[in-house]
């Protein structure tokens, strides 16, 4: 379920927030300020009491206070001014252990998602008939087990990887990798795009690697980054490819209106030439809008950290 950005779940009659970034449930937190009480009233379940904090540490002040400082991702480039800013900390670029051949598909848009999915579902059909496994990414629960829905349609054996069945990681993560004749297809949420290391067989190998196909962008470029790296590790081979449509969360919180002048323009669900390049663009737009906004709310943050080192020092 979302609610403006946000994902829960509904998990033994209790509202769970589910992390975007992570795809996992975290059980143990609460919104603030009644919003976690108006969606549980919202869903007609029981409403809990709301919780008083007490005290909060942020996660740059959390960090700070560590003498000494160090760390390894994948994805730091992204942020290196920020972890200069914050941190202090220089980022640096190791090169891979082998180099990386894993192959970029061109990014296809779609006007209406659900356009979109049908595209995704014949487009994972096509791969696993060359015996190559497949990985899917959704940004939720429920885009998963939509696609679910249209995989078993087509008559595809596939696993479904969210926070309803994260009891079977490993076993799942395990086989993933399986190609040939019955190449595993997994449709998973971020669960299986951080840290996750997806082996494939030599049936896979020799059918062109793990084939990831991310089925929508997120609201960071290193959500994204992290998933598509599930494919071509330590010199495999493998491919990527991205599917949009227009009404995808992320143009519609950010610049809605010209999604709708481009839905309007020409005909078609699919989008090509100079169509497709501008729709690309919007996204990329979108994209960095939501990185600002997050960049501002971190800075928002410091600047409290700064007021009370000030004014309530030893705290």
């Amino acid at each position: 379920c979302y609610l403006k950005g946000h994902q829960y779940q509904i998990v033994d009659g209790r509202i769970v927030i589910v992390d975007e970034y992570t795809g996992r449930l975290l059980p143990d937190r609460n919104w603030e300020h009644g919003l976690h009480q108006a969606v549980e009233a919202k869903e007609r379940v029981e409403v809990t009491a709301d919780r008083e904090t007490m005290a909060r540490m942020s996660f740059q002040r959390f960090f700070r206070s560590y003498p000494f400082l160090c760390g390894m991702t994948g994805t730091a480039a992204d942020a290196t001014g920020e972890m200069q800013t914050v941190y202090s900390r220089p980022v640096i670029r190791v090169p891979t252990h082998r180099p990386m051949i894993r192959g970029q598909m061109p990014t296809r848009v779609f006007r209406r998602a659900e356009a979109k999915w049908n595209a995704i579902a014949a487009a994972v059909e096509e791969e696993h008939a060359k015996g190559r496994p497949v990985l899917v990414g959704t940004r939720s629960i429920e885009a998963s087990e939509h696609l679910s829905e249209k995989l078993s349609a087509r008559g595809l054996a596939h696993r479904v990887l969210n926070a309803n069945f994260d009891k079977e990681e490993a076993e799942l993560i395990a086989d993933a990798g399986r190609g040939g004749i019955n190449a595993s297809i997994v449709v998973a949420t971020n669960m299986a795009g951080r840290g996750t290391d997806i082996k494939p067989d030599e049936a896979a190998v020799r059918s062109g690697g793990l084939h990831v196909v991310l089925t929508e962008m997120h609201g960071a470029k290193r959500i994204d980054r992290q998933f598509i790296g599930r494919s071509g590790r330590q010199g495999d081979p493998g491919s990527a490819q991205i599917f949009l449509a227009l009404d995808d969360e992320l143009v519609r919180l950010h610049v809605r209106s010209v999604a709708a002048v481009m839905r309007r323009a020409g005909t078609g669900e699919e989008l090509f030439g100079a169509a497709r390049a501008a729709a690309t663009k919007l996204f990329r737009f979108a994209q960095r809008e939501s990185e600002a906004r997050a960049r501002r709310g971190r800075a928002g943050v410091m600047k409290q950290d700064h007021w009370i080192d000030k004014h309530l020092p030893g705290m």
